[in-house]
C-alpha cells in the first residue's frame, strides 16, 4: 500500500518480466574472485525472466553442487569454484551455456 498527500499522485504498478524458455536464453558462467574476501564463486549472469524463477533455478544449482549462495538482481552466485558442474547442470535443463 501506498500513501502519499500529493493529489496528482498516481500509483504504477511494475510489470512482472516473462521468464523466457531455457533454450532461448543464453547464460555466462565464470569464476570470481574480486571484492570477496579471497573466496572463490562461480558467478552465472544473463537469466532473463521473473525473480522467483530465477532463484528456484539458483536453489537447484546450490543443492546440486552442495554450497551456498544467492539470487539477486538477475545474477546467481555459487560459492566455490563449480564452473564445470555449473555448465553441466544448465546444459542438462536445457540452457544455453557460454
Amino acid at each position: 500500500m501506498v500513501y502519499s498527500t500529493n493529489d496528482s499522485y498516481e500509483f504504477e504498478e511494475t510489470e512482472e518480466v516473462e521468464t523466457l524458455k531455457p533454450n532461448e536464453q543464453l547464460l555466462h558462467v565464470k569464476k570470481e574472485t574480486k571484492q570477496r574476501g579471497g573466496k572463490t564463486v562461480t558467478v552465472i549472469e544473463g537469466y532473463i525472466g521473473a525473480e522467483e524463477d530465477g532463484k528456484d533455478l539458483c536453489k537447484m544449482l546450490k543443492q546440486k553442487c552442495g554450497t551456498g549462495g544467492s539470487y539477486k538482481n538477475g545474477e546467481m552466485i555459487v560459492q566455490g569454484d563449480e564452473v564445470e558442474k555449473v555448465k553441466k547442470l544448465l546444459k542438462e535443463n536445457g540452457y544455453g551455456v557460454k
